[in-house]
């Protein structure tokens, strides 16, 4: 799957896309370490354990790379940094919960907090949806990329003793 480049000093608003879902009763919110047994728990359900152990390494830094769409309950999640620095995903959204908003507040949150670490662009790893990420903000394919960093060596590397 391709890599895509998105310019973080040409982002749509936040605030919009974070009222947009807060309407419809979704809050979107950073994780938090207490988090982290139920996110990796739901992804691995919903989405399969690489992504859960994906998400696992974004809690390893003092505060989480990872955010979480929620209403009564988990609904969508985010994270960035997790694979790689300066990489967004992986990212999902209930399948009930598809067409929202929910998905384009989770990548805009992220890509702020690449934005104030500093970064002028960040990298969408193996994208699925190009489409999405092309018309929420602006990502174009790196060519070449394919298959980039998720290969089954990087994998293993990242998640010793697991299998795949």
């Amino acid at each position: 799957m391709t890599d895509m480049l998105v310019k973080l000093y040409n982002l749509p608003a936040l605030q919009p896309a974070l009222s947009n879902v807060a309407a419809s009763g979704v809050g979107i919110r950073r994780a938090d370490k207490n988090d982290e047994l139920q996110i990796c728990d739901w992804i691995k359900e919903h989405f399969g354990e690489q992504w859960a152990l994906e998400c696992k390494a974004s809690f390893t830094l003092s505060s989480p790379c990872c955010f979480i769409a929620e209403n009564e309950k988990v609904i969508g999640f985010a994270c960035y940094n997790a694979a790689a620095k300066n990489y967004f995903g992986p990212t999902g959204v209930a399948d009930a919960e598809q067409g929202k908003g929910v998905g384009s507040a989770l990548l805009l949150s992220c890509l702020y907090e690449l934005q104030n670490e500093g970064f002028a662009y960040a990298i969408i790893g193996g994208v699925g949806p190009q489409d999405f990420y092309a018309r929420t903000v602006g990502a174009s394919l790196i060519e070449g990329s394919d298959p980039g960093i998720y290969t089954k060596q990087w994998f293993n590397e990242m998640n010793p003793g697991t299998s795949d």
